[in-house]
């Protein structure tokens, strides 16, 4: 197991999210009608994402007991690498824009790089970075290089 490929967002209304994500520039998929989605799919390169009902997502995850929904930090965050500064600063306002809490503008970071923090409508915190050393594959996906030991 060596891949993920789905990222599933439960969304309290997937209506909103989905046009709040639309406004960032994702393109969609459907399943059902536009006023009542019952799944939403991104057309993104690289790992997909999907949204769905939060309270849908927990009882499929056990029917019986579902987990309990809450809020505050999960201590997962999603992240997009941009290729370049002007793009961290186009995206983060674009998702202010469009209803986004930012939590950290866009600065240069300790590890060198530049970047800020935003959470969607639904809470989920997202990582919008670049980095000046960072390199991408022909599917626009991170390259990760192993480092050397020193």
């Amino acid at each position: 197991m060596n891949r993920l490929n789905l990222i599933t967002l439960g969304t309290k209304d997937i209506v909103k999210s989905h046009n709040f994500f639309k406004s960032l520039g994702f393109h969609t998929s459907i399943r059902g009608t536009e006023s009542a989605p019952s799944i939403i799919f991104f057309k993104n390169e690289g790992t997909k994402i999907a949204l769905y009902p939060l309270d849908e997502l927990a009882k499929d995850i056990n029917k019986e007991n579902p987990p309990a929904i809450s809020s505050g930090f999960s201590g997962i965050t999603l992240a997009y690498n941009a290729k370049s500064i002007d793009e961290v600063d186009e995206i983060i306002n674009k998702a202010k824009l469009s209803g986004a809490t930012v939590h950290k503008e866009p600065k240069k970071n300790d590890w060198g790089g530049y970047g800020g923090y935003f959470t969607d409508l639904d809470g989920y915190y997202w990582e919008v970075a670049y980095g000046e050393d960072w390199e991408f594959d022909e599917s626009n996906m991170l390259v990760i290089k192993d480092q050397q030991a020193t």
